[in-house]
């Protein structure tokens, strides 16, 4: 970018912020999300799939299955048995044992299986 580029961008972001177009955004005063957490090594397809409100469909299997890990927590606690949750993992489980075994179209899958007990025992301590 050019000196002269920079000059007009500076201008008209001054300018906006002249019209206050920066004031009461979404998240003003609020920490920014994943603060303080490493960022997963595919960080930048996550947050492009969020920024364009992209569904689990549209991302490659495999980081369909990790993106499903990370948010198996939160699905887990919608569930109202143990019996559902065993179910819900070895659900994702079986899918990411044929990952890990057969060739998967995207990067290779950087996590292994499920622990039912650990997962278990985290969703029951949750409900208390």
């Amino acid at each position: 970018m050019s000196d002269r580029q920079a000059r007009g961008v500076d201008r008209q972001i001054q300018e906006a912020e002249a019209r206050g177009e920066f004031k009461n955004l979404p998240g003003a005063g609020k920490p920014l999300p994943g603060i303080g957490r490493p960022l997963a090594e595919d960080w930048w397809l996550h947050q492009q799939a969020t920024r364009e409100n992209m569904g689990l469909d549209a991302l490659p299997p495999a980081l369909k299955l990790g993106r499903e890990r990370e948010l198996l927590p939160e699905r887990l606690d919608a569930l109202g048995d143990e019996a559902a949750v065993r179910a819900a993992i070895e659900e994702l489980n079986v899918r990411i044992r044929k990952a890990l075994i057969g060739p998967i179209e995207g990067p290779p899958l950087r996590f292994g299986l499920i622990d039912a007990d650990e997962a278990v025992a985290a969703w029951r301590e949750q409900r208390r």
